[in-house]
């Protein structure tokens, strides 16, 4: 399936419209499309709070992993299945990313997770991405960072029926 301007728009439509509906208010920054962390390190350093990076993991037994830690953070792949309780961890397919959260690469998010009602997708934070006080996100598009408040960030989870997991990452390295 080829994904159009329009639908990325009705999509992050309707996050707005769901944040909104919360009271949650954002900042958006619309900038060129970035795929990596390294891409957008320019923006970043103009952008207050913490900035993420996004990885959409599966296991061998079939399990799928959302992790969102700081830009910065190093997160080794092959440590990283020992501090989540699971098995060796690879990256997930596109195919598999776009029926589990409905977005592309380059454009994973924590928003991302209004599209995962059945909450088939874990979800893990970072504990030095959640020492700022402002998360940055994509808004299921790659082309725009938003800037949310850590506890905004929180509710919308809580709003998804989701406690925040959140695990120091810090021993990986």
């Amino acid at each position: 399936m080829s994904e159009t301007t329009d639908d990325r728009d009705a999509a992050e439509a309707a996050l707005f419209a769901f944040l909104a509906g919360l009271g949650i208010k954002t900042v958006t920054h619309t900038h060129p499309p970035f795929f990596t962390v390294e891409e957008g390190r320019d923006l970043k350093a103009r952008l207050p709070g913490g900035h993420t990076k996004n990885l959409f993991l599966t296991d061998g037994r079939g399990a799928v992993v959302l992790v969102s830690a700081l830009a910065e953070a190093s997160l080794k792949l092959n440590r990283l299945h020992r501090v989540l309780g699971c098995q060796r961890l690879s990256f997930g397919s596109p195919e598999l990313l776009w029926e589990h959260l409905k977005v592309r690469p380059g454009s994973v998010t924590g928003f991302a997770l209004l599209n995962d009602p059945d909450q088939r997708v874990r979800y893990v934070l970072e504990a030095g991405l959640m020492a700022y006080d402002t998360l940055n996100f994509h808004p299921l598009r790659n082309d725009r960072t938003t800037a949310i408040a850590r506890a905004d960030f929180v509710a919308f989870l809580r709003a998804l029926g989701r406690e925040p997991e959140i695990v120091d990452f810090t021993g990986l390295e």
